[in-house]
């Protein structure tokens, strides 16, 4: 199969699977995140991954392809998001840029060490999810939905940015939990 008829490839055996074809899906909301997307060529594989995912209650949806110039619709249509740190900052400290949609996606190679390029900041999930909404469950008994994460992830990384400036204002390399104090308002 050339490269211009398959869609995706098949999350398990990796056999390609073609536009207009038909294919599996999981039924689990998790594993149909815009970030995860995983399509089983058969339902072998869907089943494959069950046990490594520990789903408790879950399914294998038979669904179709979409067709070439569906998917590079889809594709050309999809927003890509700006990262920004939604927090509120200090009066002095400085102002984060919005990073470029190439930045936005997860990235898995190593970021040069101090870089200021914002396209080569890591974007990853910086939060243990299944700790987080076992947290959340035992003290309050609510669930937590899935775009917590990259919320709270970008929260995080505000956090550190922000103690990293108080490190090197210290004149420090290395980053201490008094960094992470609270900053006093005038």
């Amino acid at each position: 199969m050339s490269d211009e008829t398959v869609w995706k490839r098949c999350s398990t055996c990796k056999k390609p699977i073609g536009f207009r074809a038909p294919y599996f899906a999981c039924s689990v909301t998790t594993c149909n995140r815009k970030g995860t997307g995983f399509a089983f060529c058969t339902v072998d594989c869907w089943d494959a991954h069950v046990p490594m995912l520990r789903h408790r209650d879950a399914w294998a949806d038979e669904k179709t392809a979409p067709t070439a110039e569906e998917w590079a619709r889809e594709q050309r249509d999809e927003p890509r998001p700006v990262a920004v740190a939604a927090s509120p900052r200090r009066d002095d400290a400085p102002r984060p840029t919005p990073m470029p949609a190439a930045a936005a996606a997860p990235r898995r190679e190593e970021a040069p060490v101090g870089t200021n390029d914002p396209a080569a900041v890591p974007m990853d999930v910086l939060v243990v999810v299944s700790k987080l909404k076992h947290y959340i469950r035992v003290t309050s008994g609510m669930n937590t939905s899935d775009e917590v994460v990259e919320t709270l992830s970008n929260r995080l990384r505000y956090l550190c940015d922000d103690a990293v400036e108080r490190a090197r204002s210290d004149g420090r390399k290395t980053v201490m939990a008094r960094d992470f104090r609270r900053p006093t308002t005038n």
